[in-house]
């Protein structure tokens, strides 16, 4: 039987993800498969990226003050990383990442498709 505080633990604890800030994705799953963007922001805890111009939302903000009125803003939501790849602009082509331990001893990561260092 699972304790209710090693249930809370697991899914707060942080993912090491291969996706990071400034990377470009490519989405590969939902409604706007297709489109490729840049990352904005990794949560690592929940497993999800923020991508510019991808995966918009509306909502609507209530006046804050009297006489103001309100309004509809749109902003992007954040993606499961599991439904965005790594894009590469050169080779026009998504790819699986891979780490790569050079001869310095510093760890790179490399696309598997091109061989394309990304750092």
């Amino acid at each position: 039987m699972m304790n209710i505080n090693q249930k809370n633990k697991s899914s707060s604890s942080r993912l090491k993800m291969r996706i990071r800030k400034g990377d470009t994705v490519q989405v590969i799953n939902g409604k706007e498969k297709g489109k490729t963007g840049e990352v904005l922001k990794t949560f690592p805890t929940e497993n999800r990226v923020l991508v510019e111009g991808i995966n918009f939302r509306t909502r609507h903000v209530k006046p804050t003050q009297e006489g103001e009125s309100g309004q509809m803003v749109t902003e992007e939501a954040s993606l499961h990383a599991s439904n965005v790849m790594i894009y590469s602009k050169d080779k026009k082509v998504s790819s699986r990442v891979e780490f790569v331990v050079d001869k310095d001893g510093s760890k790179k990561r490399r696309l598997k498709k091109t061989g394309e260092l990304i750092d």
